[in-house]
């Protein structure tokens, strides 16, 4: 039985690796903009978003029979409800960070395995991430300096970077930040015998 990591995300990669989890990264032929438009027309709430685009990049990677194949997202929530998506520019991930400052947004990280085309495991994990109101000329460092590291990143930041001067409090999962629920997908590895227990 093969591990298969449907993700181009070298932070999820670097997460199972880490934690010595064996596992095979293949790519999910999936289009994500289409996908979540479609979802989000349909009504979907951050949470349930989150893990539906998980479930469908599990479904879009190439597997064999008997493999597990994890897809996951995350979807980041603004206080009032708006959904964010990774910045376009660096012009968009400024009007992202500066709407974000002062206030609590809310990050939902979603794992789906599947086997055979078929669901057999999810997690959700939500953490609240308070901003401190840092001014536009440390926000604009932050961006000279950081930008090609987040731009492929939700919210325009990355926690295990410069990022972390962004915010003055977390309350959530560390794991779930960096992309995945990471503790209870090894339990579910574990039932599986995948890892030892």
């Amino acid at each position: 039985m093969r591990l298969l990591l449907a993700s181009k995300s070298a932070t999820r990669r670097a997460m199972l690796e880490n934690a010595g989890i064996p596992f095979e990264s293949v790519e999910a032929e999936l289009d994500e903009k289409a996908a979540k438009e479609g979802l989000l027309a349909a009504g979907f709430e951050a949470a349930d978003l989150a893990e539906e685009l998980a479930q469908l990049k599990a479904l879009a990677a190439r597997s064999a029979p008997g493999d597990l194949v994890i897809g996951s997202d995350q979807v980041l929530e603004t206080a009032d409800g708006t959904l964010l998506s990774k910045p376009q520019s660096r012009e968009e991930a400024f009007t992202q960070l500066a709407a974000l400052r002062g206030s609590t947004h809310r990050l939902h990280s979603a794992a789906v395995v599947t086997e055979q085309g078929e669901p057999v495991w999810s997690a959700v994990e939500s953490v609240a991430m308070t901003m401190r109101p840092f001014g536009d000329a440390f926000l604009e460092t932050y961006l000279d300096l950081e930008y090609e590291r987040i731009r492929w990143s939700v919210g325009g930041y990355q926690i295990e970077g410069r990022g972390a001067q962004l915010f003055e409090r977390i309350d959530g999962s560390h794991f779930a930040i960096l992309g995945m629920p990471l503790l209870p997908l090894m339990d579910f590895l574990r039932r599986r015998g995948l890892l030892a227990s």
